[in-house]
C-alpha cells in the first residue's frame, strides 16, 4: 500500500494507473476504522483492480465543534487493519490539501426535499459539507467505483443526488452497501468507541425497536409504531432526535403506508452527548 498525503500526488499516480488500463475504486473514509470500512474495501476489490482509500475528518460537515474535536484519531491502527486489505493507495490528506487552505470558501449544492428532513434538519450545513468534500474527493481520485455504506443512509442519497449535480452520473459507478453488524445488531460505527460500557450495553436497543418495526408495522398511520418506538428508547434512557417512516426512494417522511411502497425506518437518538444513527428497509 502507498500512502500519499498530497492530491497533486495521488492525480499523477491514478493517471498513471489509467493508462495501464486500471479500474480504480475509491471507499472515503474519516477513519477510526472497523469491519465495516473493510466490509467497503473487499466489495471494492471484488471488481476493481486498484482499489483507493482516504482517511479525512472533514471538518466542514460538523455543525457541532465539540463533535469534531471528539471524533477517534486511531490513524495508526487504521493504518495497520489497511494493510491486511487489498487497498493499494491510502490518501491521508490534511485539511489545507483538501480545501485549498480555505474552509470558508464553500460551494452550496441544491440539494432539494432530501436537505430538508432528519439529519438535514437536525445538523445544518451537514450534507452541504459532505458533498463539499466527496465532490474534492471524486475530483483527486477520479474513480470509476464507489464506496459507501447504508447506515448512512440519508447521507447515501444525498451522493447519490451530488453526483446527478455535478454529472458524473455517466462515470461513476455508486454502490451502496448493507450495513454490517455487532453479534447484538449493533450497526458497526466509529462513534461506537466512544460509548461508556453502560451506553454500549444499552445502545443495541435501536437495532431491536428497528426489528420490532420491521416485524409490527401496519398499513395505515405510521405514528403509531413510530411513538410506541420513541418511548421504548426513553424508557432505556436514550434521547431520541427523530424515528420515523419514510419513503425508501426520497425520503420523503410517510405518515400513511398503503402496505406496497418501499419503507425504511430512520433513527436517530443520543445516548448521552453520543448520537447514534441507524436505519432499516422494512419491505
Amino acid at each position: 500500500m502507498i500512502i500519499f498525503k498530497h492530491k497533486k500526488d495521488v492525480l499523477a499516480k491514478i493517471e498513471t494507473l489509467k493508462k495501464c488500463g486500471a479500474t480504480i475504486g475509491f471507499v472515503p473514509t474519516m477513519g477510526a476504522l472497523h469491519q465495516g470500512h473493510l466490509s467497503l474495501i473487499n466489495e471494492a476489490s471484488a471488481i476493481c483492480s486498484v482499489v483507493v482509500c482516504s482517511i479525512f475528518v472533514n471538518p466542514t460537515q460538523f455543525n457541532n465543534p465539540q463533535d469534531f474535536e471528539k471524533y477517534p484519531n486511531t490513524i495508526e491502527k487504521d493504518i495497520e487493519l489497511l494493510l491486511t486489505t487489498n487497498c493499494a493507495i491510502l490518501y491521508l490528506p490534511d485539511v489545507n490539501d483538501i480545501y485549498d487552505g480555505d474552509v470558508s470558501n464553500l460551494k452550496h449544492y441544491a440539494l432539494g426535499a432530501i436537505e430538508q428532513v432528519y439529519d438535514g434538519v437536525s445538523r445544518p450545513g451537514h450534507f452541504q459539507g459532505v458533498c463539499n468534500v466527496v465532490e474534492r474527493l471524486f475530483k483527486v481520485v477520479v474513480p470509476y467505483h464507489a464506496y459507501f455504506g447504508l447506515k448512512d443512509y440519508q447521507q447515501c442519497m444525498v451522493i447519490k443526488k451530488l453526483v446527478e449535480i455535478i454529472k458524473w452520473q455517466h462515470q461513476l459507478q455508486l454502490h451502496f452497501c448493507a450495513t454490517l453488524r455487532e453479534s447484538d445488531g449493533l450497526a458497526m460505527s466509529s462513534r461506537n468507541m466512544r460509548l461508556t460500557s453502560e451506553q454500549r450495553s444499552i445502545a443495541p436497543t435501536i437495532f431491536e425497536i428497528l426489528t420490532f418495526i420491521k416485524e409490527n408495522i401496519e398499513i395505515g398511520d405510521t405514528s403509531i409504531i413510530t411513538t410506541k418506538a420513541k418511548n421504548s428508547l426513553l424508557e432505556k434512557g436514550f434521547v431520541p432526535d427523530y424515528v420515523d417512516i419514510a419513503d425508501a426512494l426520497t425520503l420523503q417522511p410517510l405518515a400513511n403506508w398503503d402496505g406496497n411502497q418501499k419503507i425504511v425506518c430512520v433513527v436517530a437518538a443520543f445516548l448521552g452527548d453520543i448520537r447514534l444513527i441507524d436505519n432499516m428497509v422494512l419491505n
